[in-house]
Parts: structure tokens; sequence; C-alpha cells
């Protein structure tokens, strides 16, 4: 017997653990505190302690999961033939005895063999785990279980075994066990796995895969290892996808015809890839299935040219063979090539039949197979529903007519024609069209007769017997309505001009206003056929028709060319009538339209009537036009009162325009040329006042040229008191537009310019921090009292000057005007006499810039030295003395008296 080492017996720092052990040998509160006291004692040492605690505890969970670690940890690191492992294996052995129930136990046993490559006894020991512990804690073991089986090494039937069983388990796991089959080359298993899956309507991937991905996945599978499975029905399955799921049909059909390919079928795999192309219902899976297909045309031409190359040693008969082969094989690439538009449009056609456009386009690809053209047109008209046609469906129906035309068949045409009449389209307008170039093909084969009687055929109206049975079955066809398509009488009234006389004319003519569908494009055709027959009252009462059926606008160009012909036929003759015309005309006429109507009235008054008929009418025009054409009526207005009453009565017309409500751009224009009558005439004081009036409506910075017409009138009728007038006008009207439309608020701008005081706007713009210039604080000074309410206009800068006629005012002279400044201070004797004894006021005087007068200033400067030379006396006693503008004027009128 070994002897025991004096290392692993108990120290004298044991011995009260030791004692405590005694005395309660049971209880394991004692035995893991001296295991715990222990932690730093040699290994061996330890073992001891936990083996003599286990053989008093055998049921402790505690200790033998720590007991087990340190175990564990001691093998770490060494290799597997060392017997320590085998050790480990025993403690394990030993501890299941009591702690079976214990899934960590059994997990770290299974781990520490997985670790040591002992397939069989870990394969047994995971089998006595799932037999030793309750189902609900199987799931902790089949997830290492699988992990051990799926190693290398592990035989492959044994892990299938342990798939299927897990499987049983838990069934939610079968992707797992496919792509383990698939990792394992099983592709049998795998695929009836797989379809087993995707015929189960109530599984659900724990991988959140759609059935879509399975679906292709399966495909895949039965395509690439078409000869490893078999068993299914891969034809089946593809087209159960290809039905099911549309946005992947190109891809399975390629899939199927791959799947023939590689068992050997060519002939089946290219009637798959041609049933694909004719099926497929998006350009895409075309382009997927043909680009296949040619792609295995070109690797079965390659395989037999290398067939045919390699082969040199066969007899003369086998290569003839196989080079005929090759041509087919070459022909048959061909013709594949040459058929993908036709293919193409099939597929578009699929998309929608009822696409007119492409129906057309599938044509064109056979101009040079007239057989093909009308067998394409055949399917189309039958194809096509109007009622749900893309495009016009008649021009099928023309266009297979024109076919049969364009090869000299005018029977077939015929029949073509007369079927489509009868055809239930959706628009009156497309039956019409049909019968147009029904008979547009008549006259282009010389067949007039036929084009008329063509025409009143398709014109006819419905019997009342057809009528009313129509109505008892509810849905009324185009063909009773199209005897009203204005298309169709209008081709039929032009044929009838043509070719048939004037009474068959006249009644097409009246059959269309009798179904009122008349245009006044037809009233105005019918009236000129009349004309040119020399029946001008017909034409007249046709005229009357037409105003009475429409209204304005349609009914100008009805209104003017009649009033036109009237006047030009009667003239004078028949004047009252064409008053009562030209009144009808005006009566409802809208201010757009009325201009030329009233023109046109007051010509025929100054050709043929009165005069002052004719200065009324310009007089109503001016009321009844837009704004934008007020401006020209006037100043025909004016020309024409000028040319028949004289210039002096264009006076009333010109103030009539000014207060009239025009446009202030207008109103300006119309002042310049007031005034420029009145400058003519010699009225400068009227002319003046009438610029004084226009200045309120002319910008400085926009309308100079307003500006400009004044200043030339100013420096050749004007004087320096007048002329400086007009600039403080310029400066005031400036200064209104600058300032109080864009800085003053806008609470000021929206009030009654009445009820807006000049000091109010003043003190608005210095808040708003606008300064005061000294011209406008001058104006502030000598401004005039306020209004009756206490207001001063905002929006009004007085000229300063009136005209009154008033008898002996100014020179003793009843005709003169005297120009009044109601702010001038009115100077008497008495206040002349307290100047003259000093009680006056000085007023400084400030030198203006000659540049300001222009011509006037070398006037100015002779008119100087005149006043100088005159009172060159009365200078030298007063020497340098400054005078004053007050002082100026009181010797001036002194010298006058």
């Amino acid at each position: 017997m070994p002897s025991i080492s004096q290392d692993l017996y108990p120290s004298e720092e044991d011995l009260l653990y030791e004692e405590e052990i005694l005395r309660n040998p049971y209880s394991l509160k004692l035995w893991w505190r001296y295991i715990q006291a222990r932690r730093d004692a040699p290994v061996k040492k330890r073992v001891v302690l936990f083996e003599r605690s286990l053989k008093a505890l055998p049921g402790s969970y505690k200790l033998w999961y720590a007991y087990l670690k340190q175990r564990m940890e001691g093998v770490r690191g060494l290799s597997l033939a060392n017997t320590q492992h085998e050790s480990l294996n025993n403690t394990f052995e030993r501890a299941l005895v009591t702690m079976h129930k214990m899934p960590r136990i059994w997990i770290m046993y299974l781990k520490t063999l997985t670790e040591q490559k002992l397939l069989t006894r870990t394969r047994r020991t995971f089998d006595r785990a799932l037999c030793s512990l309750p189902v609900t804690q199987h799931d902790r073991i089949w997830e290492d279980y699988l992990k051990f089986v799926s190693q290398q090494g592990v035989p492959t039937e044994t892990s299938l075994r342990v798939y299927r069983r897990f499987l049983k388990f838990d069934p939610t796991h079968i992707e797992d066990f496919i792509e383990f089959l698939q990792s394992s080359e099983l592709w049998q298993e795998a695929a009836e796995r797989l379809a087993q899956v995707l015929n189960d309507d109530t599984f659900h991937s724990s991988k959140g895969r759609p059935r879509h991905q399975l679906w292709l996945e399966l495909c895949n599978l039965l395509t690439k290892h078409a000869n490893e499975v078999s068993g299914l029905q891969v034809d089946a399955i593809i087209r159960g996808g290809i039905r099911r799921f549309t946005d992947e049909v190109g891809r399975l059909w390629t899939s199927l015809a791959d799947y023939y390919i590689r068992r050997g079928l060519f002939e089946k795999a290219r009637d798959v890839y041609e049933e694909g192309m004719m099926s497929v219902m998006t350009v895409r899976d075309f382009s997927m299935v043909f680009d296949a297909y040619t792609q295995f045309e070109e690797s079965m031409l390659a395989a037999k040219m290398e067939i045919l190359e390699v082969s040199d040693d066969e007899r003369e008969e086998e290569k003839e063979q196989e080079a005929n082969d090759i041509d087919l094989r070459l022909a048959r690439l061909e013709d594949l090539m040459n058929r993908r538009p036709e293919l193409v449009s099939s597929v578009l056609l699929r998309q929608n039949p009822h696409n007119v456009h492409e129906w057309h386009k599938r044509v064109k690809l056979f101009v040079d197979n007239p057989a093909r053209q009308i067998l394409t047109f055949t399917e189309a008209v039958r194809t096509v529903d109007p009622f749900k046609a893309v495009g016009k469906p008649h021009t099928l129906w023309v266009s297979f007519a024109r076919l049969y035309e364009a090869h000299d068949d005018l029977v077939n045409a015929r029949v073509i024609f007369d079927k489509a009449v009868q055809v239930g389209y959706k628009a009156v307008d497309d039956l019409a069209s049909v019968w147009c170039e029904w008979a547009e093909m008549e006259l282009r084969h010389k067949n007039f007769k036929g084009a008329l009687k063509l025409m009143a055929r398709a014109t006819a109206e419905p019997s009342a017997a057809v009528k009313r049975i129509v109505a008892a079955e509810g849905d009324a066809p185009v063909q009773m309505r199209v005897h009203k398509s204005l298309k169709l009488w209008s081709f039929y009234v032009d044929l009838e001009e043509s070719l048939g006389t004037l009474d068959d004319t006249r009644k097409v003519y009246e059959r269309i206003l009798d179904l009122k569908i008349a245009t006044p494009q037809i009233i105005l055709n019918y009236t000129a056929l009349l004309e040119e027959h020399k029946y001008f009252e017909d034409a007249f009462k046709v005229y009357e028709r037409g105003v009475q059926i429409f209204k304005y606008p349609h009914v100008r160009e009805i209104w003017t060319t009649y009033l036109s012909k009237f006047v030009s036929r009667y003239g004078g003759k028949k004047l009252e009538r064409a008053r009562d015309l030209f009144e009808q005309a005006v009566e409802k006429v809208p201010a757009e339209d009325a201009k030329p109507l009233y023109l046109q009235y007051a010509k025929l008054e100054e050709e043929h009537g009165l005069d002052r008929h004719a200065m009324a009418i310009y007089d109503r025009a001016t009321k009844a036009v837009t704004d934008q054409e007020k401006l020209s009526i006037y100043e025909i207005y004016i020309a024409r009162a000028a040319e028949f009453l004289g210039v002096p009565k264009t006076r009333a017309i010109y103030e009539h325009a000014i207060e009239s409500g025009l446009p202030d751009k207008d109103v300006k224009t119309m002042c310049i040329k007031y005034a420029e009558l009145e400058r003519n005439l010699g009225e400068i004081d009227r002319a003046r006042a009438i610029y004084i009036h226009a200045s309120q409506m002319a910008d400085p910075r926009s309308d100079a040229e307003f500006w400009v017409k004044w200043n030339d009138f100013e420096v050749q009728h004007g004087n320096e008191d007048t002329f400086r007038e007009m600039l403080r006008i310029k400066r005031s009207v400036s200064a209104s537009y600058s300032q109080m439309h864009f800085i003053l608020p806008e609470y000021l701008m929206q009030q009654e310019a009445t009820k807006v005081s000049l000091e109010e706007a003043v003190d608005t713009l210095k808040r708003a921090g606008v300064p005061e210039d000294d011209m406008a604080a001058l104006e502030r000074q000598i401004a005039p009292a306020p209004l009756q309410d206490g207001m001063r206009s905002l929006g009004f800068v007085s000229g300063g000057v009136q005209a009154q006629r008033e008898a002996g005012q100014v020179l003793g002279s009843p005709t003169r005007r005297a120009v009044v400044n109601p702010e001038e201070i009115e100077i008497g004797a008495e206040s002349e006499e307290e100047e003259e004894a000093g009680a006056g006021v000085d007023v400084a005087q400030k030198t203006i810039p000659d540049a300001v007068y222009g011509e006037l200033a070398g006037k100015a400067r002779e008119l100087a030295e005149e006043e100088k030379a005159e009172r060159g006396v009365q200078r030298e006693r007063e020497g340098d003395e400054v005078v004053g503008a007050r002082e100026r004027f009181k010797r001036q009128k002194a010298s006058q008296a």
C-alpha cells in the first residue's frame, strides 16, 4: 500500500475546521467554508478535501460543480493521451450517479468528451443525457449535439440519424436540416424535404425567408442536380412556381429548360424555351428567356462544330450528316434572331391586347409579307375591344382596307369598310372617320356618285321603328347618333359643293341648320355660297339665323361679315335697316369685342348718315369698350370731331376723356395732346393748367418725357415765375412718389386721402428716419389754412395758379387772364407806407444758376441791363444795399403807376 504524503494531512491551521466537521460531518456550510479557506492549497490537497466532502455529501450539486470545474482546469492544456482525461471522465461518471438530473453537469461532461474527440462515447453520452433529462431541458442538449455531429470526421449517416431525431423533437428547424443536406451533397433528400416544406401551407420560416425564396431554391436544386434527384415531378413543380410567382417567370422558365438540358433532352428544352417566349408577359422576362435560348443554340452549334473538327477518321456519310446538322442549327439560330421583333411585339400585346398602336407596329414588321399583314389585321380587329382600346380602334379597319386598296382589290376593301361601319365604337367621331375614309377611297378611284351615295347613307337618320327597338334594349350604339356628326356633314357638304348641284348643296346646309349642329364657319360658308350665286337676300336670312343661334364670342365673326356685306351691298339705300342691324349687334356685345362694331357703325353714319349720329356713336363707343381701348377710341373721336365740327369743339371731348376714368398713363397722353391743342390756339394759361393737372400722375423718375415737354413749353411761353412754379411742382410730385408710396406706413396709405393731414404725414416720415428738406420746411411754413374738416389733402399739390376772367383786374383788360396765387400776400397802400417807414422785414436772396433757365438766361441778363440803365440814379443812392423780392415788387408797381 503506497504511503500518503505528509502534505495531504491536515495542518495545525486545519484543526479548527476538522474539529467542526467531526462534530457535524454532514454540514455543507462547514465543508464549503473549509474548502474556501484552502483555495490556495496544493491541488492534490484540495482534491482530497473535495473527495472527503463528496463522500459525506454525495448529493450536493454545489460541491460537485466546484470539484468538476477544478478538475477541468487541471487538465486544460494537457495532451489528449494523458491519463488525467480519463480520470476526469471517471469523476464525471461518479458525479452523474447522483447528478444525472442536472443538465449543467451533462453539458460540462459532453463538452469535455467532444474536446477529446471520442465520437462513439460522446454520441452515447448525448443519448444518455437525453434519456436522463426531462423533455423540457432537451433543447440545451440538442444545441451541442447538433454542433457535435456537424463536425468534420463525424460519419454522415450518424449526422443524418441525429438530425432526423432532432426534427421529431423540433420540426421548425427543418431549414437547418436542409442546409446540412445540401452541404453534405445529399440532393435527393434535400429536394424531398424542401418540397415537403413548400407543400405545407402552415409552414413559417424560422429564418424569415419567404416562400418565394424557397421556391427558387428548390428550382435551382432540381435543375442543377437533375441527374441526382429522382422521384419528383420537376416539370410540375417549376410550372407551379411559374403560375404562382409572376415576378420570376423568366428565371423559372430558364430553370426548367436547364433541367431538361442537364438530362440530355435537348428538344424538350427547346420546346420549353419556345413556350416560355410565347407566354411571358414582360420584356424583362422575355429578354431573359431569349438570351438563354440563344446561348443554348450557340453552345449546341459550337459543340457540333467541335465534334466535326475532332472526328477526322469518320466515314464520309457521317461527316456529311454532321455538316447538314450544323447547317440546320445555323438556320435555326438565324431564324430565332430574325423572330425577335415579332416575339417582342407579342409580349407587348399580351400585356395589353387592346393597344392599337402596338398592332400597327406589328403590321409594319411584315411589310414584305402581305399575307401575314392580312392575318395580323384580322387578329387585331377581332381582339381589340373599342371600349377598352388604347388609341383609335377605327384606324385598324381603315389601314386594313387601305392594304387591299394598295393591291388594287377594291372589292375586299369595300367589304372591310362595310364591316367597319357596323362596329360598335365608343365615340361617334370614330365611326364618322370610317365613313369619311370610305368616301375618300371612292373619290381616289373616280367613283364620285358612289361617294355621294355613301355620305347620304351615312347621314340618314334612323327610322322610328329602329329607334324604338334600340330604346327598348337600353344602350344606343354610335350608329344611332352618327347622323348628327358635324365632321360627317362637313365632308358631305364639301362633296356636294364640289360634285353636286346648288339645290342639293342648299338642302344639305339646311339639314345641318335643322339638326342644330352648325358652327359659325358653317354659317359663313353657306352665306358665301349663296352670295357667289347672287342669292343675297337668302344669304342675309342665313346671317339672321346665325346671329340668333350663337352668342358672343362665337357670333362676332358672323356679325362682322354680315354688316360688312350688307353695307357694301346697299350702302345708304336701306339706312334704317342697317341702323337696326348695328343696334342689334352692339346691344349685347362684350367690351372686348365692341370696338370694331362701333367703328363700323360710325363709318356707316359718316358715309351715308349724319355727322351728329356718327359723333353720338363715337361717344357711346368710349363707354362700351375696355379701358385699354378707350384711348384709341377717343383719338378717333377727336380726329373726327375736328374734321366735322372744328377744332374748338374737341375741348369738351378732351375734358370728358380726362374725367372719364382712363388709366393714368392714358390720361397723361390725353392731357399732353389737349395742352398742345390749347398752345396751338394761343391759350397758354389753359395749356399750363392742363400740364399742372397731369403732373400729379407723372413720376419724374419714370416719366421724363412729360416733364421734358412741360419744360420746353415753359421755355417757349413762360417766364421766371412759371418756370420756378414748374420746378416746385416737379419736386413736390417727386417727393410724393418717393416718400409717400414707399416710406409711409401702410395704414396711412389705406386711409382716405382727404383725411390725412400734411403735419401727420411729415411727422410719420420723421419717425421713419426721413429728414425734412429745406423746400418741404418752407412749404410747411407757407401752407394755406386747413380745409373745413381741419385736414389738408395729402395726395394733392396745388399748382398755385388759377385762370380767372375778371374785367379790368389786370392792366384794365377784360379779356386778359390774370395769374392769381392764393398763397400770395396782398400788399395794400398802407402796408407799403409802413415798409417805407422801416416797418418791413428784408428777405435774403440766393442766386439761381443760369442752367436752370436755359435759353431764358440770356433774356434775363438783357432785361437786367435795361433795368440798371433806367434806375441808375436810384442805384447810386442805395449803394450796396441788398433789395429783397418784396421791395422789388413794390418798386415795380410804383414805376408802372
